[in-house]
């Protein structure tokens, strides 16, 4: 028997009074636009169905959908007028925690607190994650006071929660606190800690945590497995990488785009690019991330054809290059030594080929292009030319440049710049000083010496600056 349609729309003034199936029915499978929404919102009010938990979590799903969480379902059950039910209030937790608002999840927490509403293990997760959006510990720390004090500190799933809340708020010490004191933990747990680490930039703690994982027997899943191939990355830990390519060869899983993307990050970064090549191959789906993640590889291995020819073969294959691209091939020039090519390429991004301009770490790469091959003066241009104020990086390359080809001029005008740029760092006087007394400019040592003293900066200005030039070439996830 087919539903009969009905006509939301009504004579202006005049309110057309649905049976309560009706409404349900009309929640649930025919509002379809914000017209809707406010006809069956004003049902819901003159009949006074606030209290109809059916009704209230469709009514909100509607207005999830319909991006009406805050003008219609927030005012509807968020005021001074009356107590909604705790399904209710959870049902505007989890959507409001998942839309573009998620400060309105703490409003209603506090809305159930401040009107004895109760709360359950379903209320924590969401607003734990709505604080852990918003990186606000101090009400994090608050509402984990409140779930000690309520006995919800042994449910798996809150507990889960405020370990992401600490991790994604940086806090690893506490996070780390509250992993060691959970009764009960599962390989989210796990996940949670293993990524925090490796957010933080502690690859070997968030290893540490994943050899301790396996050693209590919890198997990775796919989403523990990219976080600890990313923190094999940053740590250099092939041998842990090995293992977690084994484990997903055998738990049969495929070699998605993000897991095989980890993987060829990997290998890459652990200097074993022929081992990445293979996972791109065996992959049935790429992007450019995937892409990136070769043309770095070979970059740091200072294969710099090989690179370049991936790059060449990602435009033939019609994967739109992004900024991490040009910043991987011009580096793979840097090392190489490829001046032409990386002038060309350059001047493509610049031309606009690309469809994005160039970045301060494009020109940084070009600047230690051309000062490596002795284009001091084309590369002192280029600085004068950017529309970016020049970086620390780009006077360092230039600076590096200058004392390898003998440029003492130019070399003096960075290591100055350098100084300007960070007056605090003993390592530039040091350079500056070198650069003096090699010229046998030694009443121009002496003022560096003074300024030094008069900075109150403590490098001694003996030492030795072998490895302060060298100019790190990051690459962006």
């Amino acid at each position: 028997m087919s539903t009969p349609k009905i006509n939301f729309t009504v004579a202006r003034g005049t309110i057309l009074h649905l049976t309560r199936g009706t409404i349900l029915h009309l929640t649930t499978t025919r509002c379809k636009a914000r017209s809707h929404v406010h006809q069956i919102l004003a049902q819901v009010i003159v009949q006074n169905l606030s209290s109809d938990t059916t009704i209230g979590g469709s009514f909100i799903t509607a207005c999830q959908s319909l991006n009406l969480l805050s003008s219609a379902a927030f005012p509807l059950y968020i005021n001074n007028l009356i107590k909604p039910h705790t399904f209710i209030c959870n049902t505007l937790l989890r959507a409001f925690s998942h839309s573009s608002a998620p400060h309105k999840s703490p409003v209603i927490y506090s809305h159930m607190r401040r009107n004895l509403i109760p709360v359950n293990h379903y209320t924590f997760p969401f607003v734990l994650k709505a604080l852990s959006d918003l990186n606000l510990i101090k009400e994090g720390v608050s509402v984990h006071a409140q779930v000690i004090r309520l006995g919800f500190v042994s449910d798996v799933y809150v507990g889960n929660s405020l370990l992401n809340l600490y991790a994604a708020c940086g806090d690893m010490g506490m996070c780390g606190k509250v992993f060691d004191e959970m009764p009960v933990r599962d390989v989210v747990s796990w996940t949670v800690v293993i990524s925090g680490f490796k957010d933080a930039g502690k690859f070997d703690d968030a290893l540490i945590a994943f050899e301790r994982m396996r050693s209590e027997g919890v198997m990775p899943n796919q989403v523990t497995s990219v976080n600890a191939l990313a923190a094999c990355a940053g740590y250099g830990a092939l041998d842990i990488g090995v293992w977690i390519h084994e484990h997903v060869r055998r738990s049969g899983w495929a070699l998605d785009v993000i897991l095989g993307t980890a993987l060829i990050d990997m290998y890459g970064r652990c200097g074993r690019i022929k081992e990445a090549v293979c996972v791109f191959e065996e992959m049935s789906e790429k992007n450019v991330f995937t892409w990136n993640a070769v043309i770095k590889g070979l970059a740091l291995s200072k294969n710099g054809s090989e690179s370049v020819n991936w790059f060449l073969k990602m435009e033939d294959e019609g994967v739109q290059p992004d900024d991490v691209t040009l910043i991987a091939v011009l580096s793979a020039c840097v090392h190489s030594g490829f001046v032409d090519v990386g002038r060309r390429m350059f001047s493509s991004l610049v031309d606009g080929k690309y469809g994005f301009p160039p970045s301060v770490k494009h020109y940084s790469c070009m600047v230690d292009l051309l000062a490596r091959s002795n284009y001091l003066d084309e590369a002192l241009r280029l600085i004068e030319e950017m529309l970016f104020e020049p970086t620390v990086s780009i006077w360092g390359a230039l600076l590096a440049g200058c004392r390898a080809h003998g440029n003492y001029e130019l070399g003096e005008l960075a290591a100055w710049k350098l100084v300007e740029l960070e007056p605090q760092n003993s390592a530039y006087y040091v350079m500056l000083s070198n650069l003096y007394a090699e010229k046998g400019r030694w009443s121009d040592v002496e003022k560096v010496r003074k300024l030094v003293k008069d900075r109150r900066l403590k490098k001694d200005m003996g030492s030795s600056t072998v490895g302060l030039l060298e100019c790190p070439l990051e690459f962006a996830a």
